[in-house]
């Protein structure tokens, strides 16, 4: 079927008449898209072909911000919400948590999540602003590109594919060492099963992760509620044979823990609570897969802010109802949490279960971590593949990587990011709670490195606005308190980055392991940005060529399917889950 093309360009009349210039047909090619220009749309002949990230091509666009990417979007409202709510809960809240409690106690545990907390909702808003403005494949990764300098594209996406790579095998350590609490097989063969069982969901359709992922969050909420129920009964002294507890280890250990270093001294739980903020981080660590989904989302214009601004309110409420409780049942000093390094039994949860002396409770708990971690392992896949992914696209990878399956799968580098997980056999010998905390810090740096180049991308986004003169109004999804939250973003991630490692500096604590894993990430992208600057010769774009007037016009050139109107009793559910 023939498709109709429009290419005609129409200014509309100018603000003001001074120095009045009448532009070449050049030069109105040239300026198509800027805030004050309408422009026709064409819509070329693509019966036959997968289905692409743009139906509609505005004329005079640059053609590598409609690069035609063969992925297909398969996910839906409740995917994207349940892969944002998935990735950011995982093996930091269950396995992690128990560290942040023995140094900084349940006040500062509380303080120290709420604080991170605050930082991931500046995130959340930079990334749902970009991701609505520009939902293309790598989000943050080919942003970057378009908004900051090529050379910065190079750095994160490779930084972020290193990351996915050194996290996912840590998830199946956790996984393996689980396992033990019921079995004493050698634990290469759970690790074995999760390679596999990942590499089958993600070589597939796109809405197969996005089902398993759903089926994963859910037990996750599930898990969360039941045991935000069981702490509020055995604190209340609702469990046969158990005292009510109350806030009786608020006040004995204390409300602020044992520290670190200088233990039992206010500069030592000030330590413990400033390492408090990594474990948290790690925690956290994951919403930004929200955007890198968002060119395989349906209708990712509405529905990532939608999601963002969702998962965000829910991640938060859960972390500090179920870490309030948590501190309600397990004292600070129980010597059970000085081995809370990626071992079962040292969970909180485990500890509280046990102690309580409910027997079936911890193996309902650790079933539930298991798919905890091998769903964080599931996201650490996508992340990585589709970072991969957009670094091919432009030609910063491989040209190999760009190879999309008929299902819209980049399958080559799926199988790349998925060969790293053998990773996971090398815990087997050094041990699981070093692999651990290795896996903590690398994670939590690489992941601070992230949200930083996302503060800086959504400000340089607004910067281009204010130097165009193009109103907030007239993005797909305008973040309140801008440029703020970026700002905040941005020096937020900075300073917890930059400090997060100084327990290697302080005196007899040094540890070269420790200093690489805390700041690896830190030299990572400092030597791929200005390494591939050198050699490429690239420039920072200037605010006023920066595109948002040209991805503004892709967005009013292919207008999102209004959300289906739902009535009765279950509306809201029904909204949630078809839309």
């Amino acid at each position: 079927m023939a498709s109709q093309h429009v290419s005609e360009i129409r200014y509309l009349p100018p603000t003001s008449t001074s120095n009045t210039h009448l532009p070449s047909e050049d030069e109105k090619k040239d300026d198509a898209y800027q805030h004050d220009v309408e422009v026709g749309v064409t819509d070329p002949d693509r019966e036959g072909q997968p289905q692409l990230i743009y139906d509609n091509i505005p004329a005079g666009v640059n053609p590598t911000l409609v690069r035609e990417e063969r992925v297909v979007r398969g996910l839906s409202q409740r995917h994207i919400q349940m892969i944002a709510l998935a990735g950011a809960i995982g093996t930091g809240l269950f396995l992690g948590s128990g560290r942040s409690i023995r140094r900084t106690g349940p006040a500062g545990t509380l303080i120290g999540y709420g604080l991170v907390g605050t930082l991931v909702m500046a995130v959340m808003g930079c990334l749902a602003e970009l991701s609505a403005l520009a939902p293309i494949s790598g989000a943050f990764v080919r942003q970057s590109e378009f908004f900051v300098d090529p050379a910065l594209a190079f750095a994160i996406g490779w930084s972020t594919f290193y990351g996915s790579a050194v996290s996912v095998p840590g998830e199946w350590t956790a996984v393996a060492v689980i396992m033990t609490y019921w079995s004493d097989l050698n634990p290469g063969i759970w690790i074995a099963i999760c390679i596999v069982v990942t590499f089958a969901t993600n070589l597939f359709f796109i809405r197969v992760y996005g089902e398993v992922e759903l089926v994963c969050a859910i037990l996750k909420i599930m898990l969360i509620l039941g045991l935000i129920l069981f702490g509020l009964i055995y604190d209340l002294g609702g469990i046969s044979g158990q005292d009510r507890i109350g806030f009786r280890y608020w006040r004995d250990p204390g409300a602020f823990g044992q520290g670190y270093w200088h233990v039992g001294t206010a500069a030592g739980q000030f330590c413990g609570f400033w390492l408090t903020l990594i474990n948290a981080v790690y925690a956290f660590s994951g919403v930004e897969s929200l955007a890198i989904a968002a060119a395989e989302t349906k209708n990712p214009r509405r529905n990532v802010p939608r999601a963002a601004k969702h998962v965000f309110v829910r991640v938060l409420v859960f972390y500090m109802v179920t870490l309030f409780v948590v501190g309600l049942i397990v004292p600070s000093n129980d010597s059970h949490l000085l081995t809370s390094t990626g071992t079962a039994a040292s969970s909180p949860f485990v500890i509280a279960a046990q102690r309580a002396g409910v027997k079936v409770l911890p193996s309902i708990i650790n079933a539930v971590i298991i798919t905890s971690a091998w769903s964080s392992g599931n996201h650490g896949m996508l992340v990585g593949s589709r970072a991969l992914y957009a670094l091919a696209l432009d030609k910063k990878a491989p040209k190999i990587f760009t190879r999309v399956s008929r299902f819209g799968i980049p399958w080559v580098a799926v199988l790349f990011q998925g060969s790293f997980q053998l990773l996971a056999f090398m815990s087997l010998s050094d041990g699981a709670a070093t692999a651990f905390n290795w896996i903590t810090n690398i994670n939590s740096s690489c992941t601070l490195c992230i949200w930083m180049v996302i503060g800086i991308v959504s400000l340089r986004v607004r910067k281009g606005m204010k130097a165009q003169g193009i109103e907030p109004k007239r993005l797909p999804w305008a973040a309140p308190f801008q440029p703020y939250l970026s700002h905040y973003t941005i020096w937020g991630s900075f300073v917890v980055l930059i400090t997060g490692g100084f327990y290697s500096f302080l005196p007899g604590n040094w540890d070269i392991s420790d200093f690489f894993s805390s700041y690896f990430s830190i030299i990572f992208l400092f030597v791929t940005y200005f390494g591939y600057k050198f050699i490429k010769k690239t420039k920072i774009v200037p605010a006023s060529e920066i595109p948002v007037g040209q991805f503004i016009a892709i967005a009013d050139a292919n207008p999102e399917e209004p959300p289906t109107e739902r009535h009765g009793p279950m509306s809201w559910f029904a909204k949630f889950w078809w839309d």
